[in-house]
């Protein structure tokens, strides 16, 4: 017999606010397959007001309250059944994360679970990796974010250590990232990968993934560090005007995949990584996953 849910999860980062709908289909004896249905994607981009002035501006919670009403309508047209919406390191350190949330949560129903870094990071590391990872291998997961990047050290299938760290690409952008941030997070890489013999890199957000797309490369393939190198130089020898119209970037990522590129190649540098996987999986995911196996507090659907 076959059964199909709808989850829903709503992940607010520090660039960019997203709606992920997946189809949840169980079958007698066989393993639960996760298969994305539908994902939204707006710029919003709360970390610019964050990181410089410390809270969300006005202009930006209408963003928010419009976003979420519009994301509460979908997933009544999509009969979602169960959905969780988690905020992360804007909405974190905004003094009036708090208040903006509950602003939300009045004009929308959504309620917003304003989460750690080191939770995010162990979201993260819930999604389903195995479908991509060799067993007998040793990864460090980068996923980045706008005002923060989550790093996993997976070693035999299992994750073995998770640490967040304030180095996000909105926050290079604004040129707020101290020198000694990057070398904790140095010593934290090399400490953490030193007794591997080798090691290799598992990028996810949506930079990495962007990359992935325009290289070309065929699912499950991953891309070198020369590679990764020489689109870096190649993004940096343009002026973001021609990152929009020679490179075909959107706007809100033609000026954030620069730092995103040198947070991976960093990563990649740092553990010996000679190579970078790009699996397409995120917070959202592990969201989904988490609600499913009942290890986060989720909801039900919008009346």
């Amino acid at each position: 017999m076959l059964k199909i849910l709808k989850y829903a999860a709503i992940d607010i980062g520090s660039n960019a606010v997203r709606l992920l709908i997946s189809n949840i289909i169980e079958e007698k004896d066989k393993p639960t397959i996760f298969r994305k249905s539908s994902l939204v994607r707006v710029p919003i981009r709360l970390g610019a007001d964050v990181f410089l002035n410390s809270e969300i501006s006005a202009e930006s919670t209408q963003r928010m309250v419009d976003t979420m009403q519009a994301f509460a309508l979908l997933m009544k047209s999509h009969r979602v059944d169960k959905f969780k919406a988690c905020a992360t390191s804007a909405m974190r350190e905004a003094n009036n994360g708090k208040e903006v949330s509950k602003l939300i949560l009045k004009k929308t129903g959504i309620p917003i679970d304003i989460i750690e870094g080191e939770e995010e990071a162990a979201i993260i590391a819930a999604t389903d990796l195995h479908a991509f990872i060799d067993n007998n291998k040793t990864y460090l997961y980068v996923d980045v974010g706008g005002g923060s990047t989550e790093f996993s050290v997976i070693h035999n299938g299992d994750k073995t250590v998770s640490k967040s760290f304030k180095i996000g690409t909105v926050r290079l952008l604004n040129d707020i990232v101290k020198k000694e941030t990057w070398q904790e997070l140095e010593a934290w890489i090399k400490m953490q990968t030193k007794d591997y013999e080798k090691v290799d890199v598992i990028g996810s957000g949506g930079n990495i993934n962007k990359i992935f797309k325009i290289s070309g490369k065929a699912i499950g393939k991953p891309l070198t560090y020369f590679y990764l190198t020489s689109y870096y130089n190649m993004l940096q020898s343009h002026s973001y005007e021609e990152r929009i119209t020679q490179l075909d970037l959107n706007q809100d990522r033609a000026d954030v995949i620069i730092p995103a590129t040198r947070i991976y190649l960093s990563a990649m540098k740092w553990s010996g990584a000679k190579d970078i996987y790009v699996p397409k999986i995120g917070l959202a995911d592990g969201i989904i996953k988490s609600v499913y196996n009942e290890t986060v507090l989720s909801h039900s659907k919008l009346k």
